[in-house]
């Protein structure tokens, strides 16, 4: 079974899709089947994953992009539809959801069935597990080792619904005080989800003939991105970055991992949380969003000259650490 791991935080400008998509392309590259869904109305995934003319065409009446998929149930007319996703690499076995701009007007309607759906009704739970239950179609399509879907930053009810339906999640945040001060509303909204999701499954009385979400995703942990490296070539950050970057991990702990209950944290053996550290890879990022391509993959022939191409080819050990926790993760029962 795939793991679906959502990357999730309330605090935007973090640098998640340009994470996300980095580590999605390292996993395909490194053999596993990996499925990207852009649950952000900003569709940003989208613009680093596809051409223009392609994510129209996702988006008009034979498209593929989710708010085509789930459009039937937002109008009240039918169930989800199963279309199947894009590939992006046609080296690798990587895979993606289009996002749709529309998607963001699926949230009036989650917010006025939510608590009839807590009361089990029928109708309404379709209409909150539409997109769990597409994710888990398109999945199931191309035998995907590991989904990992691109949330945008707000504690709404849409990001309420796909959350539900991860098995895992990690939250993308910088070195500053937002970051910090995030992470306890994150962890606070995160506990009355759980109750919640916890009333629509008790109040489901149609067994198996619908998919609900359990709403209960483990946290994995977070990675730390966007701060500025020492120019000594030393590892780490600069000294105005390691200021906040050492009230993280405390923060984290306090405010999520002490909060959730115990089956909703994986208990790491070392019992840290720091999954990894992305520096701020500046100028590299301009060139990759207008290849289409990761960092590490640029090459002379997208426009680097000098030390940048070194740099660019080196950038695929920042996400090394992070790989290697996903693969882990994908093996698990």
């Amino acid at each position: 079974m795939s793991k679906i791991i959502s990357i999730f935080n309330n605090k935007g400008g973090v640098g998640k899709t340009t994470y996300m998509y980095h580590v999605a392309n390292l996993l395909a590259r490194d053999g596993l089947n990996i499925l990207m869904v852009d649950c952000d109305p900003q569709c940003n995934l989208s613009s680093y994953s596809m051409r223009d003319s392609a994510i129209r065409r996702s988006w008009g009446d034979l498209g593929n992009s989710i708010f085509q998929n789930i459009l039937p149930v937002y109008r009240t007319t039918g169930d989800i539809r199963n279309r199947a996703p894009t590939k992006i690499r046609n080296e690798y076995e990587l895979y993606l959801v289009p996002g749709d701009m529309r998607l963001s007007d699926f949230e009036d309607r989650l917010g006025d069935t939510w608590n009839s759906a807590k009361g089990g009704s029928e109708p309404d739970l379709r209409a909150q597990s539409a997109i769990h239950r597409y994710i888990e179609f398109a999945s199931s399509s191309i035998n995907a080792d590991i989904v990992l879907i691109d949330l945008g930053p707000n504690l709404g009810a849409l990001n309420r619904a796909i959350l539900a339906s991860s098995g895992y999640f990690i939250t993308p945040v910088a070195p500053d005080l937002f970051s910090i001060q995030g992470t306890e509303n994150l962890g606070n909204k995160l506990v009355g989800w759980r109750r919640e999701w916890d009333q629509c499954n008790a109040a489901w009385a149609g067994g198996g003939s619908l998919s609900i979400p359990a709403g209960r995703p483990s946290y994995l942990g977070y990675v730390v991105q966007m701060h500025n490296q020492r120019s000594t070539g030393a590892s780490g950050m600069t000294a105005g970055w390691r200021i906040y970057g050492r009230r993280l991990e405390p923060a984290i702990r306090e405010n999520i991992v002490s909060k959730l209950p115990s089956d909703q944290v994986v208990l790491w053996d070392d019992e840290i949380y720091k999954l990894g550290q992305i520096p701020n890879l500046h100028s590299l990022i301009p060139y990759s969003l207008n290849a289409r391509l990761p960092v590490y993959d640029l090459r002379s022939a997208h426009g680097l000259t000098g030390a940048h191409i070194r740099t660019a080819a080196e950038s695929d050990e920042h996400f090394e650490q992070i790989v290697e926790t996903l693969k882990q993760v994908a093996t698990w029962p």
